[in-house]
């Protein structure tokens, strides 16, 4: 399987320079290839890698960059332009690809070779080629029959440095059961971020005090003079307050879905055109800052890595169609609660929706389920549900309803 580990380096003043050197000729390089691109037919990365031997004998600060880079850099504007066509195929409005200006290229990568980890006097450090030992804070262990195949080192807009090695190891994720035991149907939102078929509602983050510093530490950026002194400190003091926004939001989601993916052997999500949802008009801010698509992303390799099935479905009329009797209500974004005019049947709306996401989960997979994951654990006793009977005909004749479960 493969993995990514993220470490922050603690390059010396020197090391800096040379890694800020580093990245800028890699960006030359690109915008280099990138104008032989807009002017010469038929060109690939293959083709235009053989070039870089030339380019050196004219080119002499590119001798200071270790060969693999120089490689994935041309990779690099290649596959820009491989996803540059897919967005067009699938019918997106797409320009060209622009030139990278000072700023705009933050990495490069090792591939292969030119790197290694060693262990210096008690302290790991990062040695790459054509620039020698960096100094990393090593807070975990990689596995040991890891294998490091590429490594990336980044500048994130802090200014501070990090590396992220990627790795190999030979095992196989777990296989995924056959006969799933413990089965949950999560429905996403703004007011509750999660809630489950357990009866399960995990509140949004309150991140308004994150957000408010943000919001103080722009608009004393806005009042400085672009490009002063005090212009770029108080823009590392914005980027400050950016990146502490991003590392909780995605703590949180990190541990939701590591809970989901760990706990059960089957999650029924729906499958969010995320981006789409932003787009719309009126409370896109929100939208954006729950972060759906990165949360789904999370869920769906994490529940790879510990072999539970994962499984995308429809979203279309979750909310609408009733989970008793499957007849469709139509109901505001206001209206918190799911109260059905045909059957008679009560619920909290998210917990309605997700009863369907699970319904519609299990019909997908195919495999029946033990009576320990409740469907219909909301349900009245007496309610002819529509959810039950796609369980039992999946093949779990022994669902249990509980008793008290109208809400």
């Amino acid at each position: 399987m493969n993995y990514n580990y993220r470490y922050r380096l603690r390059p010396s003043d020197a090391l800096e320079q040379q890694l800020a050197w580093t990245v800028d000729t890699c960006r030359q390089v690109y915008n280099h290839f990138l104008h032989r691109l807009n002017r010469t037919d038929n060109t690939s990365a293959y083709s235009e890698q053989k070039l870089l031997p030339n380019l050196k004998k004219w080119w002499n600060d590119l001798k200071q960059v270790h060969s693999k880079v120089l490689q994935k850099v041309v990779q690099r504007l290649y596959d820009n332009l491989s996803t540059l066509r897919g967005r067009k195929e699938n019918g997106y409005h797409v320009g060209t690809l622009n030139w990278k200006a000072p700023g705009e290229y933050r990495s490069f990568t090792y591939s292969q070779s030119g790197f290694k980890l060693k262990n210096t006097s008690g302290r790991t450090k990062l040695w790459l080629s054509k620039l020698g030992e960096i100094p990393l804070t090593f807070h975990r262990d990689l596995p040991d029959d890891a294998e490091i195949k590429t490594v990336t080192i980044k500048q994130e807009p802090t200014g501070k440095w990090y590396a992220i090695l990627g790795v190999e190891t030979p095992e196989s994720p777990p296989a995924k059961p056959e006969n799933p035991e413990k089965c949950v149907g999560i429905d996403v939102g703004i007011c509750k971020y999660a809630h489950d078929t357990d009866g399960t509602a995990v509140e949004s983050p309150d991140l308004s005090d994150e957000r408010e510093r943000l919001e103080r530490a722009q608009r004393a950026l806005s009042r400085k003079e672009h490009g002063s002194a005090n212009w770029e400190k108080q823009r590392r003091v914005v980027a400050e307050r950016h990146a502490d926004l991003k590392r909780k939001r995605r703590d949180f989601l990190h541990k939701l879905s590591n809970y989901y993916a760990t706990e059960y052997d089957l999650v029924a999500v729906e499958d969010l055109d995320a981006q789409g949802l932003v787009e719309l008009p009126g409370n896109s801010r929100n939208r954006a800052g729950a972060a759906w698509g990165t949360f789904l992303r999370m869920l769906e390799y994490k529940c790879a890595r510990e072999g539970t099935h994962f499984v995308a479905v429809d979203p279309s009329g979750t909310t609408k169609e009733c989970a008793s009797c499957g007849g469709s209500t139509e109901k505001p974004l206001w209206v918190r609660e799911h109260s059905c005019p045909a059957c008679g049947f009560e619920a909290d709306r998210d917990a309605n929706a997700a009863w369907n996401i699970l319904s519609r989960g299990l019909e997908d997979v195919g495999e029946g389920r033990s009576e320990s994951t409740p469907v219909e654990t909301a349900l009245p006793v007496d309610t002819d549900s529509v959810s039950a009977k796609r369980v039992v005909e999946a093949g779990s004749p022994t669902l249990k309803r509980e008793p008290s479960g109208e809400r």
